[in-house]
């Protein structure tokens, strides 16, 4: 359970850039959004006063949220209007616009008539950037808790499986460990799943990010496939994963037998990357100067048009916030001009896309300390022979 302290530290938190932005109050609706300050994702909505105490109005189940939330002031939602005579006669009221369906808002506009909303997304977004010394221990944990999984891949990986046979390996031992089997991702049709990939996933794809994967049908065009693993090509198994609330993300390359030698300098490249981009990963560094940094690697390798994705479609990152979702911030991304601050964590992770022959690249998780980084999923970073 989150502690109190957590809880009323993020609470005065979100209050006080309310009350600096002039917003009366915030309606956080979301569920990643109830879980963090609240401590409970049961279907509810939090109403936090820029001055004041916090109130949970709870659909279902209230009595697992008066058991789980940290909000003293926990009550069952029976009707609508309960929702007007909670907020009063706040005028100004904050919520996350970016995830908040049209339908959803219009609700809430009807029911609060004359009031106005502002979106609230970006406040919420670098709040939760920040994590405190409690959830960089849950997250350490849940690096081990990967870690472990990762170590047992070449116990399994052999000639013949099928991508989406490895992929039910990890899973199985992902579950036994405790994850509950899903990752969350804030952006709009997004979804998204651990992914274990040989020669056939060096294509484009829908997924915002280097790789994508073939997947099973065209209806869920990522992730695995039911394609055979070959030998001497690159295979990347590419996981997520979320234990107790909160989820890293790593990567690592295996080949049954040994890469060509193009793709071996890319993989040399790729953790050549990821070196730099940690010397650099401190709290005054610009997010953007360190995507340009890594790009000009790239480019000096000669290897600039397969770094990030697919030719002519890259994912135009090299690192991305992780924490209660997949997708957090911030981002090691061009127009991303904030600065790193002690507390951030990153999945950095340089790969490579070479269509037709495979995919390479390294991917880990770091937490942003006071002078330097944190590596939280602390394993090897080097080729896997198996």
């Amino acid at each position: 359970m989150i502690p109190q302290t957590e809880y009323k530290q993020r609470i005065h938190n979100l209050s006080a850039r309310l009350s600096k932005e002039g917003i009366d109050g915030a309606l956080i609706v979301y569920g990643a959004d109830l879980y963090y300050y609240t401590g409970t994702r049961q279907n509810a909505l939090l109403w936090v006063p820029a001055g004041g105490a916090p109130v949970l109005l709870v659909r279902k189940s209230f009595t697992r949220a008066a058991r789980e939330s940290a909000v003293s002031d926990v009550r069952p939602l029976t009707s609508s209007k309960e929702i007007p005579e909670t907020i009063g006669n706040a005028q100004r009221i904050g919520t996350t616009f970016d995830v908040l369906p049209a339908q959803l808002f219009h609700f809430y506009a009807g029911l609060l008539p004359g009031r106005e909303f502002v979106d609230i997304s970006g406040i919420n977004r670098e709040l939760r950037a920040v994590k405190s010394a409690w959830e960089l221990e849950q997250m350490r944990k849940s690096g081990q808790k990967l870690c472990e999984v990762f170590r047992q891949i070449p116990s399994f990986l052999s000639p013949g499986m099928r991508e989406i046979d490895i992929s039910a390996e990890m899973e199985y031992r992902l579950r036994k460990a405790g994850t509950p089997g899903l990752l969350r991702m804030r952006a709009f049709n997004q979804e998204v799943v651990g992914i274990a990939v040989g020669d056939s996933a060096a294509i484009s794809g829908c997924f915002d990010g280097p790789v994508t994967g073939k997947g099973v049908s065209d209806a869920t065009p990522f992730g695995s496939s039911l394609e055979i693993i070959r030998e001497n090509v690159p295979i990347m198994i590419d996981y997520g994963a979320l234990f107790d609330g909160y989820l890293v993300d790593m990567t690592r390359t295996f080949v049954i037998g040994s890469l060509p030698d193009e793709l071996q300098k890319a993989f040399e490249v790729a953790l050549d990357i990821e070196a730099w981009i940690i010397q650099n990963l401190k709290p005054g560094r610009i997010c953007e100067e360190l995507y340009a940094g890594a790009l000009r690697m790239a480019e000096s390798a000669g290897l600039g048009e397969y770094f990030m994705g697919y030719p002519g479609e890259r994912a135009k990152f090299v690192g991305h916030g992780v924490g209660l979702e997949l997708d957090e911030l911030p981002v090691l991304a061009p127009k991303f001009r904030r600065p790193l601050e002690e507390g951030n964590v990153i999945a950095i992770e340089p790969k490579f896309i070479f269509p037709g022959r495979g995919i390479v690249g390294i991917e880990n998780t770091y937490a942003v300390g006071k002078v330097d980084c944190e590596k939280l999923t602390v394993l090897p970073d080097n080729l896997v022979h198996v």
